[in-house]
């Protein structure tokens, strides 16, 4: 019999790369599980938060940017992302704080056209802009869609959060919860941990490399006072590498003094983090090496 008290349920959040998916995600549920950069299509996989309250349990599915795909990385991406809107009980499709609807907020309507699935406008970044501003949004997108809500948010400011919670609740059906209560990710250890290394290469190597790079973990030990890590940075040119490494070892240094303090608040212990960088030519066009790096392309069909 279900739960009548209790809501269960999943949320997706869309939007396209560069909209705060992952900045909100980690707002809502109140932990840094997804990584956050300024470049887009910094999220590649479909990642699984819970968020649970004396109301009910939200699953959210932090989803890649859908965006127009170059490369065999980009399709698994997109796929991942369009497939996960018809396994849902909500969409969360997340939007800039502006009035022009470009090309690519137009690809994704005529995506959710497609699907019965509610849809919640969520207007992000809302702490940039003028209410004047904010009103001419939502005028603009309700032309567009009928959306089950539209949420204005800050994630960064935290804004907005507890209405936007309350509403994803309303479409959720009633039943028990699927995680236990003390459950924040479905993500294994070494996978936030590749991701947070990644997230910090990211932003030390600002614009110096393009997005190719991964990371991957070779080991993790943990031992009665520290955990040791060794991670590989795997990037596409052998330029990159130099780059990557930078004079003497600095870049590499700089990298690894960013990540390792994050690393261990999520571990609760020291942590002695060893990096090596790697080349593997085009590997974001190599089904062998995608799924290597944890990007099953099998995922997305």
């Amino acid at each position: 019999m279900e739960n009548q008290n209790f809501k269960s349920g999943f949320a997706t959040l869309i939007g396209r790369p560069n909209v705060g998916k992952s900045t909100l995600m980690n707002a809502l549920i109140g932990q840094k599980i997804a990584i956050t950069s300024n470049r887009p299509q910094t999220t590649r996989n479909r990642i699984q938060t819970v968020y649970t309250s004396r109301e009910g349990q939200i699953v959210f599915l932090d989803t890649p940017g859908i965006h127009k795909a170059k490369n065999k990385l980009g399709d698994y991406m997109v796929n991942v992302a369009e497939r996960t809107m018809s396994e849902v009980d909500v969409i969360l499709w997340l939007v800039e704080p502006t009035d022009y609807i470009g090309a690519g907020e137009q690809h994704i309507i005529e995506q959710l056209k497609k699907t019965n699935t509610p849809v919640i406008l969520v207007i992000n970044k809302i702490d940039t802009v003028k209410k004047e501003l904010l009103l001419s949004v939502i005028d603009q997108y309700s032309r567009q869609l009928d959306f089950a809500e539209i949420i204005p948010v800050s994630a960064l400011k935290k804004d907005g959060l507890e209405e936007l919670i309350e509403n994803i609740m309303k479409y959720l059906p009633y039943g028990d919860p699927f995680y236990d209560e003390d459950t924040v990710t479905d993500q294994p250890m070494r996978q936030i941990v590749a991701e947070l290394i990644r997230e910090k290469a990211l932003k030390c190597l600002e614009d110096e490399i393009p997005h190719g790079i991964a990371v991957t973990i070779e080991q993790m030990k943990f031992k009665k006072r520290i955990v040791d890590i060794e991670a590989t940075i795997i990037c596409e040119r052998d330029s990159h590498k130099g780059i990557i490494i930078g004079k003497q070892g600095s870049m590499l240094k700089k990298i690894g003094s960013m990540a390792r303090p994050e690393i261990e608040e999520l571990v609760e212990n020291q942590v002695n983090l060893k990096l090596w960088v790697k080349v593997k030519k085009d590997w974001r066009d190599s089904d062998y090496l995608l799924k290597n790096f944890g990007y099953n392309p099998r995922d997305s069909e």
